[in-house]
């Protein structure tokens, strides 16, 4: 159901509570004056009041359903709860009354002359079976569309069932007491209203705590064991969450506002971080449809972490690209070599200062480092310009020669020969395609491919860079 459907039926179900409100409350106040009854007449301030809350409940729905805008960005819904606010002081000032008047009767027995009539026992019979009716289909809308204000109303309703029953009750127990002459009975009807004023107090209580929590942004009950029991469960087990170290959940009208944060592992990359992110969301909204999800991610330290970890942590952190780390460690401690990218127009002095806070950082966040050895190498801004030219059969050859030195590799493929690589017109730059057998460590792999590289340079000066793709044998594109 869209929003506007869900506004429709909340609308429908407040304007049918004011018609009912409104007769119910006529008919009651009509009967307790012609009759005499406090018990009717308290009665009817009560059912006033539900119809006040109706009508308060009717104008509140109307504007909580409005979407936020740049003056209340988290919607209106907070108005209900504001309504709420008010029926709690009408029901409170009713049972003042009510119970001024009961106990001004039971010692003023004057005031305990009733003129007995059927209408009473009919209007309260009516009145229960209205109240039944309209309890259960607030209540039905006020779970559907999380609803406060119409929750609120359903309540009323619901009261007005016992409280009713309680008149009805002590209207006929005064009739018996008259009848049969019996004193105590015509204490009935101003002690049912007491019972009445005792129930408003007590549904007077429940909605008042219930404002406050929601003025109070208290996490709301209906979610409090479901996200114990499945919120945390499913985000704890997604890939890549180390923890959950908070949920905060509010609720402004029918809409809920959710605060997440949790621990990933500081070595994730952003774009992995933000892939959690979104299934954290999705896993939120799984339990609470079409909340507002706001998650802050905390990057943390994890026991499983390796020093080459730790290492690339720090760089990180400070916004800085290193490859090629080794590291090796004799006696005793462990010697770090790492290459560092800095920008090509950034000053050697600049870029050593970079490279000695780095390698500080990085000392600190290690202690086993004894010496630490950092290459620093610039990092290209511009594109360089290049022009390819056609391998001569010569050099193709002199490739699988040097190639055919290294049992490792099964072919060589794709190659491609490139003028004026690094700036200098007359440099070459060799491109190609490396076959390699499917199972071999990485660690392998690289020492084949440096070795090969590092041996045509030695033969061709010429060659300022021979750039090799290694590929498996079940992927070889020749």
């Amino acid at each position: 159901m869209n929003q506007m459907q869900a506004t429709a039926a909340k609308r429908s179900a407040a304007q049918s509570s004011v018609l009912a409100a409104l007769g119910i409350t006529l008919l009651k106040l009509l009967t307790g004056i012609l009759t005499g009854s406090l018990g009717m007449l308290s009665e009817a301030a009560h059912s006033s009041i539900d119809l006040i809350a109706a009508g308060i409940t009717l104008l509140t729905v109307r504007v909580s359903d409005r979407p936020a805008d740049e003056e209340h960005n988290y919607g209106h819904g907070k108005l209900e709860s504001l309504s709420a606010g008010f029926e709690t002081v009408l029901m409170v000032g009713s049972c003042v009354w009510i119970a001024r008047e009961s106990i001004h009767r039971i010692v003023d027995r004057e005031h305990l002359d009733l003129h007995w009539s059927v209408w009473p026992f009919a209007v309260l019979l009516l009145s229960i079976a209205v109240d039944y009716t309209r309890s259960r289909a607030l209540h039905r809308v006020a779970a559907e569309h999380r609803s406060d204000a119409l929750e609120a109303d359903a309540v009323h309703f619901g009261t007005d069932i016992w409280s009713s029953a309680a008149v009805f009750v002590g209207l006929l127990a005064a009739f018996v007491g008259d009848r049969l002459n019996i004193p105590a009975l015509q204490y009935a009807d101003p002690v049912a209203a007491l019972v009445v004023a005792a129930i408003i107090l007590q549904v007077t209580w429940r909605l008042a705590r219930q404002t406050i929590d929601s003025l109070l942004d208290a996490t709301p009950p209906e979610v409090r064991e479901q996200i114990r029991r499945d919120l945390i469960r499913d985000l704890e087990a997604a890939d890549g969450v180390l923890a959950v170290d908070r949920v905060r959940v509010r609720r402004s009208g029918s809409h809920y506002f959710v605060d997440l944060t949790l621990s990933l592992p500081r070595r994730l990359t952003f774009q992995r971080s933000e892939q959690i992110t979104a299934a954290a969301t999705t896993a939120v909204q799984r339990v609470l449809p079409g909340a507002d999800v706001v998650i802050h991610t905390v990057p943390t330290a994890t026991l499983g972490e390796s020093v080459f970890d730790r290492i690339r942590a720090v760089a990180a952190r400070s916004n800085l690209s290193i490859h090629d780390v080794s590291v090796r460690q004799y006696d005793g401690a462990l010697h770090v070599e790492q290459h560092l990218e800095v920008p090509e127009t950034m000053t050697l002095r600049e870029a050593h200062e970079v490279v000695t806070a780095l390698e500080t950082e990085m000392k600190h966040e290690v202690p086993g480092i004894a010496s630490l050895l950092t290459h620093i190498e610039s990092e290209p801004a511009t594109i360089a310009t290049a022009a390819q030219v056609d391998p001569s059969e010569n050099l193709e050859n002199q490739l699988r020669a040097t190639a055919s030195h290294f049992p490792e590799i099964l072919d060589i493929h794709e190659i491609s020969v490139t003028r004026g690589h690094g700036g200098a017109a007359n440099s070459v730059q060799v491109n190609l395609h490396c076959t390699l057998p499917d199972d071999l460590p990485m660690e392998a792999v690289h020492e084949v491919i440096t070795n090969f590289e590092s041996e045509f340079k030695l033969d061709h000066p010429q060659v300022a860079r021979v750039f090799i793709h290694p590929e498996p044998a079940t992927d070889n594109r020749r």
